[in-house]
């Protein structure tokens, strides 16, 4: 019997359609898991292109996580500039070559590390029988600071934590048999920053061919930042680093304060991120269509109904005091598009009559701000004709970064819904891995098929219909490019 075939299955609430619910194979804990950390893939310098590692003998199962890229904070520690680094696990009994699933983690571009707790590998390796690496790759001014147009030394500068990832893919490529994988079925997923990492890599012609399915999860990247754009943003940090101070040079920790130079066009910290540098990113992801490079290749994009309730702290400026009379005036700023906020305050309310202002704010934000990329990447897939499959977290009104543990079974002191809710999407991600379908259908614009994760999952059509149309009557822009 294929993997396929041996998916349990029930019917959900769209017209009989099935998905996978029932668990794939035996639980973790049922199983032995083997697990390497730290595995060197590339070495590099300084704004420059990594160098691939050199191809020692393979480590044996344990180690420790490599150290993670240097950020603002010390959540991650150790942090070093030699941070790259993957980590890989496995079921322990011999199989056939297994599917690969490689997870980008998130932090937009500046920050976060797959050492975190959340993103560990073994329970999703042993529950869909395959095999889990996460990556860890340069990040903020060291692996976007785009120099190319201020000093010739640093052509690749811009793109490097890219590159990094291109570069981990093709140790993949290289490597994974060893360790039971299958390097003809790799499929790349990643939440938000790691989403965005995966649609701008899905353009990059360095990475054609080194994976085969992808999965975006709360994190899209529409169009990259234009070298001009780009070229004042790093004016602007160097500013901020001292006059005749050499970025090449500087000690990290300066860098890494160099970040607080204020961004020219979106104000607040200097946006980092992918550069249309027309050397290694020779157009827009998916402007003015989806990369054709990448059309072959299944993609499914989820996001989570109220996104921006990880975003807002309940005492700051956002959301205190917040009530109808100063809705309007709070979410203006918030929606990061040019819209009339009461106008958008009235049709929300007229929509939502019995919902309080909180609720209100983070459903107008979500729609305005974080839902608009993954619409603008399905419908370009779609008006393609290329296999995109949509899905949306509603289970208990999931906010930003929630569906990175039900991936991953993760989740600490969970209940046994949220158990039962990341088996399905466990499941679900697994069945697409294998088979490049996840269990429902792909989306299309006469339908916009679209899973709805929830207690009772469904198939909707056109979920939050008004909404899309509502705000679809402002051109999209993508915040910081």
């Amino acid at each position: 019997m294929s993997g396929a075939d041996a998916i349990g299955r029930r019917t959900v609430l769209a017209g009989g359609l099935a998905l996978a619910a029932a668990p794939l194979w035996a639980q973790g804990a049922e199983r032995p898991v083997k697990a390497w950390k730290g595995i060197r893939y590339a070495t590099a310098t300084r704004f420059q292109a990594p160098a691939m590692a050199a191809d020692d003998a393979m480590p044996g199962p344990g180690g420790r996580f490599g150290p993670v890229c240097p950020q603002r904070g010390d959540r991650y520690r150790p942090q070093s500039e030699d941070c790259l680094y993957l980590n890989i696990w496995a079921p322990a009994e011999a199989a056939e070559p297994r599917p690969v699933m490689v997870y980008i983690h998130g932090g937009a571009y500046s920050a976060g590390s797959v050492t975190d707790p959340v993103n560990d590998g073994a329970h999703l390796a042993v529950r869909g029988d395959v095999v889990v690496v996460t990556v860890n790759h340069r990040l903020n001014a060291l692996g976007y600071l785009y120099l190319a147009r201020l000093d010739p030394r640093f052509p690749d500068s811009g793109n490097a934590g890219q590159l990094d990832l291109i570069a981990a893919l093709q140790w993949v490529q290289r490597h994974i048999a060893a360790f039971g994988g299958d390097p003809g079925n790799v499929t790349v997923f990643g939440q938000s920053g790691g989403g965005a990492k995966i649609a701008t890599l899905m353009a990059m012609p360095e990475a054609k061919g080194l994976f085969h399915k992808a999965i975006t999860m709360s994190g899209q990247q529409v169009t990259a930042s234009g070298p001009l754009h780009a070229t004042a943003r790093a004016e602007a940090f160097l500013a901020q680093l001292g006059d005749g101070v050499d970025p090449a040079t500087a000690p990290v920790e300066r860098l890494i304060a160099a970040l607080s130079a204020p961004d020219p066009y979106l104000g607040g910290g200097v946006y980092m991120g992918p550069v249309l540098d027309m050397v290694h990113l020779t157009r827009h992801p998916f402007w003015p269509d989806a990369a054709p490079q990448s059309l072959g290749i299944p993609m499914m994009l989820g996001n989570t109904v109220m996104e921006t309730r990880a975003f807002y702290a309940p005492d700051g400026k956002a959301l205190a005091g917040l009530d109808f009379g100063n809705l309007a005036a709070r979410i203006a700023p918030e929606m990061r598009i040019d819209i009339h906020p009461e106008w958008v305050v009235a049709e929300f309310r007229a929509r939502y009559p019995d919902v309080p202002p909180l609720e209100l704010f983070h459903r107008i934000v979500t729609a305005a701000r974080s839902w608009r990329g993954q619409v603008e990447e399905a419908e370009a897939r779609a008006r393609a004709g290329a296999p995109a499959f949509v899905y949306q977290l509603d289970f208990e009104q999931a906010k930003h970064t929630d569906d990175i543990g039900l991936s991953f079974g993760t989740m600490p002191d969970s209940t046994p819904a949220q158990r039962a809710m990341s088996d399905t999407v466990m499941d679900a991600y697994v069945r697409f891995a294998r088979t490049g379908d996840p269990g429902w259908p792909a989306y299309t614009l006469e339908r916009r098929e679209t899973m709805i994760f929830d207690t009772q999952s469904r198939v909707a059509s056109d979920p939050r219909r008004w909404e899309r149309e509502l705000f679809a009557r402002v051109p999209y822009i993508q915040p910081g490019t």
